[in-house]
C-alpha cells in the first residue's frame, strides 16, 4: 500500500471494489508514436493495451490483467450457462497431445509448420494442441463397451490452445496462444448427429445474442477438420481477415472461400455484397473422420462397434473479447458490451479538500450500499477513489476504459435533495437524478435488456 492508499485506507471501508486496489498499469504513448500505432495495429489491440487491460508477454501471447480477467469470467459464465442448457459436460482434455493420434487422422502433415512440437526425454513427440479432435476421440476409444443407449454425449472445455502464427497480429485476434472453448459431440447415426448440430448452432446463437454485439453465421468450407457441414460465427469489421458475400436475391451468407466472390453459389444471382469478418467461432458436422480412424465406437443392440458420428464446435473466446472492443470502441476510448463489460458502473466521489467532500462521501457509501442490492450491480460497481485527481480527470479515464455507467457526485450532492449526474456511455447521454430516480433508471434499463 502506498502512501496515497495508507492516507485514504479510512475512506470508503464499505465499498467493496476500488480502483486503487486494482492493478492496471497505463501504459501513457506519445502522440507520434500512437499515430505510429494505429497504422499497424488493431484498434483493440491499442487501446487494451494503453488501458491496461492486456500486456504482451511475447510475440503472441499476452498477460489478462485484472480488469481483463474480470472481463472474460462474465464471458465464461454466460458460455458455461447456455452450455448447461443442451446437456452439455464440462472437462478437461490434456494440453500436451501425442503426436502419433495427429498421425492417425493424417492432420500432422496438414498443420505442419503450425503445430507447437515437443520431445521429450524418452525421445517421445508430442504437440500443445491447437484442438482436441485426436483426444477426445481417444478418450471414447479407451473406454470399452459403451451402449448406443448413452448417446448422444456431449464434452466441452474451455482450454489455452498453440499455433504456431507465423505473424502474429491484432492482439488477441492472431495469437499464438488464445483461449478457447471446443465441444465435441458423439451419435450414433447421421441423423442423430445433424440434430446434435443443429441444437449446438441455436446454443451458440443464444450466446452470442447475450453478449449483445450485432454476428453473422455464415456457410463455411470444412477445410483441414473434414466433415460435411460447416458455419462459422463473425462480427464484421474492416481488419476482418475473412470475407463474407451476402446474396440480397436468396439471403446466402457464406465465406467466399466457399462460394466466390463473384456470384452466388445457391441462385446464380450477381446481386451480391462482400464484408469484412471477424471469424469467432465455428462449427463443423465431422461424421466419422477421427472416429474411425482412432476406433472410438459404441455398440448396437446386437453388440457389434460401429463408428461414431462427430461434430466439433470452437469459440474462440479471447478473441471475442477483443471483437467485441473492436466493433464497438471508438479512436481514443474503449466500449464494451454491457454483458462483458469488466465493472458495470463507476462512482466518482468529490475531490479531497473540495466543498462537496464530507456530504459526498456519506453519499457515496450509501449510493454504493443502494445500488448493490440489485442483482444486475451486486460486485459490479467500482468506485474511482482517487480522490487527489479531479472529477473531470477521473471521468476522462473512465469513459476511455469504457465502463457503461459512470455515475458523478459533484456539486449538485450539495442540494436539499442530492442529485447523481448519470453518464451512460451506451445512450451517449447524461442527465441528473436523485437517489430513487437512479436505482429506478437501472431497474428500468436492466429490465429491458432481460426482455429484449
Amino acid at each position: 500500500m502506498n502512501a496515497y492508499q495508507k492516507a485514504n485506507s479510512k475512506l470508503y471501508l464499505s465499498v467493496r471494489n476500488r480502483l486503487t486496489r486494482i492493478f492496471q498499469p497505463i501504459n501513457i504513448v506519445p502522440k507520434d508514436a500512437k499515430r505510429k500505432n494505429q497504422e499497424i495495429l488493431s484498434r483493440s489491440q491499442r487501446l487494451m493495451l494503453e488501458l491496461g487491460i492486456i500486456r504482451q508477454a511475447n510475440p503472441g501471447s499476452f498477460h489478462f490483467l485484472p480488469l481483463g480477467v474480470r472481463a472474460l469470467d462474465k464471458l465464461l459464465h454466460i458460455v458455461d450457462e447456455e452450455m448447461l442448457k443442451i446437456g452439455a459436460q464440462k472437462v478437461i482434455f490434456p494440453t500436451l497431445t501425442h503426436s502419433k493420434l495427429w498421425k492417425s487422422t493424417g492432420r500432422l502433415e496438414d498443420f505442419g509448420s503450425e503445430l507447437f512440437t515437443l520431445t521429450d526425454r524418452h525421445n517421445q513427440m508430442y504437440i500443445l494442441s491447437p484442438t482436441h479432435e485426436e483426444a477426445v476421440s481417444d478418450l471414447i476409444a479407451s473406454v470399452s463397451q459403451i451402449s448406443y443407449k448413452e448417446f448422444p454425449l456431449k464434452l466441452y472445455q474451455t482450454t489455452n490452445k498453440y499455433r504456431d502464427e507465423i505473424k502474429p497480429r491484432f492482439g488477441l485476434m492472431r495469437g499464438r496462444q488464445f483461449l478457447m472453448k471446443d465441444l465435441y459431440s458423439f451419435d450414433i447415426d447421421l441423423e442423430s448427429a445433424k440434430h446434435t448440430y443443429d441444437e449446438v448452432c441455436d446454443c451458440y446463437n443464444a450466446i452470442f445474442t447475450k453478449i449483445g454485439v450485432p454476428f453473422h453465421k455464415v456457410m463455411g468450407s470444412v477445410g483441414a477438420m473434414g466433415g460435411s457441414l460447416s458455419h462459422e460465427y463473425h462480427y464484421k469489421a474492416d481488419i476482418g481477415e475473412d470475407q463474407l458475400m451476402r446474396c440480397s436475391d436468396c439471403g446466402l451468407h457464406a465465406n467466399i472461400d466457399l462460394v466466390g466472390r463473384d456470384k452466388c453459389s445457391n441462385c446464380n444471382s450477381t446481386n451480391v455484397t462482400i464484408s469484412n469478418g471477424i471469424e469467432v467461432g465455428h462449427t463443423f458436422l465431422l461424421g466419422d473422420k477421427y472416429s474411425k480412424a482412432l476406433k472410438a465406437n459404441y455398440l448396437n443392440e446386437k453388440k457389434k462397434p460401429i463408428s461414431l458420428q462427430m461434430g466439433s464446435y470452437g469459440l474462440g473466446l479471447s478473441r471475442i473479447l477483443a471483437a467485441v472492443v473492436e466493433v464497438l470502441s471508438q479512436e481514443e476510448e474503449m466500449r464494451w458490451p454491457l454483458a462483458l463489460a469488466p465493472y458495470t458502473a463507476i462512482i466518482i466521489p468529490p475531490k479531497e479538500g473540495s466543498k462537496e467532500e464530507e456530504a459526498g462521501y456519506h453519499l457515496t457509501e450509501r449510493v454504493c450500499s443502494l445500488l448493490e442490492t440489485l442483482p444486475c450491480l451486486e460486485n459490479n460497481i467500482l468506485l474511482d477513489d482517487r480522490i487527489h485527481f479531479t472529477i473531470g480527470r477521473r471521468i476522462i479515464d473512465a469513459r476511455r476504459v469504457g465502463y457503461p455507467f459512470i455515475i458523478v457526485i459533484g456539486s449538485k450532492c450539495m442540494e436539499q435533495m442530492p442529485l447523481f449526474e448519470l453518464v451512460d456511455l451506451r445512450r451517449n447521454t447524461s442527465i441528473n437524478l436523485n437517489e430513487e430516480q437512479l436505482l429506478l433508471y437501472f431497474k428500468e434499463m436492466f429490465n429491458n435488456v432481460h426482455a429484449s
